[in-house]
């Protein structure tokens, strides 16, 4: 297909990539220059100094940015360009509420959008193992799934437009309480004198065993935080969350205050650490 990939940081350039690597033609667009002309001298394809030169007449236009007000500058910039008929599919973690007014713009215009966040981190990015949660009309969810392959273990619909982007909400408030308990697990186990390495052994194989205690435990002991998903990041989406739980009611207490430790790690210097930095928090001198 002819495509188009906006967004080229830690988790767009490879998946573009990908992309190429799958035989797709693929114009990329970054805001950065620089990013685009290196992408450019590992896969081919071509480069638009706009977001509207990347996305003429393509079938499908790809992005992975930052916030909701870069999606919608994307979006109304690319959208006259497009094909007839093209899908949106959007990578980014935004509001729910951006995702619905993304896909009624989008229908205005004759065309499909697709809120279709990730989840796996730069690692699973470079992989081609993400994990990807998304909402839209089955029909335009169909195309997009046949392109997305190309970077995931799994993709599955949802629900409407926002419900991809309600799902990966679900995501960080389950990682969020799990980083906080293998902190204060792994800060107790030092503090009572054991050893984390064989802590970890012992607790790995039962009912306390997840992802992130096997991937992050160890490093979380060797204090390295410079595995991908940003604090800054995780704030980001976790403001998100607290927004979307204010309308909707729902209590999230546990999601709330980790938060706010992410907040003090910001300000420990901590910002560009990954998420599993807080338990630098708990061991920081008193």
């Amino acid at each position: 297909m002819k495509l188009a990939f906006a967004g080229l940081g830690v988790m767009g350039f490879p998946m573009a990539g990908h992309l190429a690597k799958a035989g797709h033609e693929v114009a990329v667009f970054n805001r950065s220059p620089e990013k685009a002309a290196r992408w450019l001298e590992t896969h081919g394809g071509r480069a638009g100094a706009t977001a509207a030169e990347a996305a003429q007449d393509v079938e499908m236009l790809l992005l992975c940015v930052g916030k909701d007000d870069d999606v919608r500058a994307v979006v109304t910039q690319a959208l006259p360009a497009l094909a007839p008929h093209a899908v949106i599919v959007d990578h980014t973690t935004t509001s729910a509420r951006l995702a619905r007014e993304m896909a009624q713009l989008c229908a205005e215009a004759g065309a499909s959008f697709v809120d279709a966040p990730v989840s796996g981190g730069q690692a699973g990015a470079e992989a081609g193992q993400l994990t990807i949660m998304c909402g839209g009309a089955p029909d335009a969810f169909a195309r997009a799934e046949a392109v997305v392959g190309a970077y995931a273990k799994a993709v599955r619909l949802m629900g409407p437009a926002g419900a991809g982007q309600l799902t990966k909400m679900v995501n960080q408030i389950c990682i969020a309480g799990l980083v906080q308990g293998l902190a204060e697990g792994l800060h107790f186990a030092r503090r009572a004198g054991l050893d984390p390495a064989e802590v970890l052994a012992a607790i790995s194989k039962g009912a306390a065993q997840s992802w992130q205690m096997d991937n992050r435990w160890p490093t979380m002991a060797e204090g390295r935080f410079d595995f991908g998903f940003a604090v800054d990041w995780m704030r980001k989406d976790l403001g998100l969350v607290l927004d979307e739980a204010a309308d909707n009611g729902a209590r999230l207490d546990v999601t709330r205050l980790v938060d706010s430790y992410y907040a003090e790690v910001q300000a420990m210097g901590g910002a560009r650490w990954d998420t599993s930095s807080l338990v630098a928090r708990l061991e920081r001198p008193e």
